[in-house]
């Protein structure tokens, strides 16, 4: 299919989606549960099949971590097609007279565009999805190009369980791609890399089409002294290997106190290898989505190399031939200068840094682009309440890695470069409604007549007391 194609494609399903929605209206809870119910049967049911595809798109993916995905995808489904009727419901505000009446209804925005990313292919495209279907929308999705058998897989599933007026899929290289941020969605909902953000919200401007980004950033991890520096460790590379790194909210370097940084790289080492016992030949450790992406880690970890950071193996030496397979490195104080240090690294590399104080690790966080998560190990007490108020991210978790996400009822996005919008549970909700302001005036006429020129000694008085309070 050439581009030109592909647009015809894409603006058919558009006005396809458009005409039923004009057709059909605003649908209802009981049609809104139905969409959310099947989605979630549709993935419950293939959860084999997508394993094995997203692990031959990957050269190998942990069966359990994409199963682990699709399970979230699913809890998002099912959470919102139980709790979609009470979040439809109008919100009532104070009315100007007693017997008028202020209410929000939230109504659906329209056809919302959903851009999915490569490296969670399901929960990335789905997790949104149950937001857009809750608020009674339509919307086409157009799957990542590095991920084939995969994007393949989920459109012949789309197709198999919604109507093309409801859900559909277009796939689609980078070409496409851009083509579909240009559309005339309703909203689009974008999920990659900051660079490629800036790219969609640029195209999506010239329809004035309002974005949703979920970016990344470097989410820094702030170990106190107070706090064991084994279960630190233990809880960042659980993350940090998980799908060998390349998640967004995957911690992207390390804070701990000055002097204890080789202790804590050998507790991240302990750790990982308890984790991953046959190390790179572990089942369940993950290959590097391609080759471009593999060479560009590998130049990271040169580049440290090069400017005199030390670099540490967290895996011993093997033999290994799987593909892409790359060895997990920590490295030690590496300078501020470095590409590791100034790039989202999306990879199975750990820059370790110490600090003096936590007014200097703030700095360091603050130096930076605000991230997409922040993670800091220590009490729940002033210091906590010191990094909490002196960063930005989009979220938090204290003394654990990434599991502010896994509460289906909490927003999740980004700020600043990391992101803008969010979704999950209720906020996904909101961010694909508008939420529209009705006004049913009193039937008393002073009630209205005061506000009527010409203006009088009634309405001036009535502003003399107002204004004065």
């Amino acid at each position: 299919m050439t581009t030109t194609d592909f647009k015809t494609q894409l603006h058919r399903l558009i006005q396809l989606q458009r005409a039923a929605y004009l057709k059909e209206g605003v649908p209802d809870a009981a049609t809104r549960r139905d969409r959310l119910t099947r989605a979630a049967t549709m993935l419950a049911r293939a959860t084999d099949a997508i394993a094995v595809a997203v692990s031959e798109d990957f050269g190998h993916r942990s069966a359990e971590e994409t199963r682990f995905e699709t399970f979230g995808a699913v809890n998002a489904f099912r959470n919102a097609a139980t709790r979609v009727e009470h979040w439809m419901q109008p919100a009532h505000h104070p009315a100007l007279a007693p017997d008028a009446e202020a209410r929000v209804e939230y109504i659906p925005l329209g056809v919302i565009g959903v851009v999915g990313p490569w490296n969670y292919p399901i929960m990335c495209v789905f997790g949104p999805l149950a937001g857009i279907l809750a608020a009674g929308n339509r919307a086409i999705i157009k799957p990542s190009e590095f991920t084939p058998r995969t994007s393949a897989l989920l459109a012949r599933l789309v197709a198999e369980t919604f109507d093309p007026s409801e859900v559909a899929i277009v796939q689609g290289e980078a070409a496409e791609g851009a083509v579909f941020s240009a559309a005339p969605f309703d909203h689009l909902m974008f999920t990659g890399s900051t660079a490629v953000g800036r790219q969609v919200m640029r195209a999506a401007a010239d329809n004035l089409t309002p974005v949703t980004l979920e970016l990344g950033g470097k989410s820094p991890v702030i170990v106190r002294d107070t706090y064991d520096l084994a279960e630190a460790a233990r809880r960042v590379m659980a993350v940090k290997l998980r799908s060998a790194g390349q998640i967004c909210l995957a911690p992207d370097y390390a804070l701990v106190p000055a002097g204890s940084e080789r202790e804590f790289a050998q507790q991240c080492v302990a750790a990982a290898r308890r984790m991953y016992p046959d190390g790179l030949d572990s089942v369940d450790y993950t290959s590097i989505i391609d080759d471009a992406h593999f060479a560009r880690l590998q130049r990271l970890v040169a580049d440290a190399d090069g400017s005199g950071a030390e670099v540490l193996n967290v895996f011993n030496p093997s033999g290994a031939a799987n593909t892409r397979r790359m060895m997990p490195v920590l490295i030690l104080n590496p300078g501020p200068d470095t590409t590791v240090m100034r790039d989202e690294i999306f990879g199975p590399i750990l820059p370790i840094l110490g600090y003096r104080s936590i007014a200097d690790a703030l700095e360091t966080v603050r130096s930076g682009s605000r991230p997409l998560a922040l993670y800091y190990f220590g009490a729940d007490d002033e210091r906590a309440r010191q990094v909490l108020d002196g960063t930005a991210s989009g979220g938090v978790t204290i003394n654990d890695v990434m599991t502010h996400m896994f509460v289906e009822d909490m927003p999740y996005g980004g700020i600043g470069a990391s992101g803008m919008g969010a979704y999950r549970g209720k906020a996904g909700f909101r961010t694909f409604s508008h939420a529209r302001a009705i006004y049913r005036q009193s039937e008393a006429k002073e009630a209205v007549v005061l506000l009527h020129p010409p203006y009088g000694d009634p309405f001036r008085k009535f502003l003399d007391a107002a204004i004065a309070g």
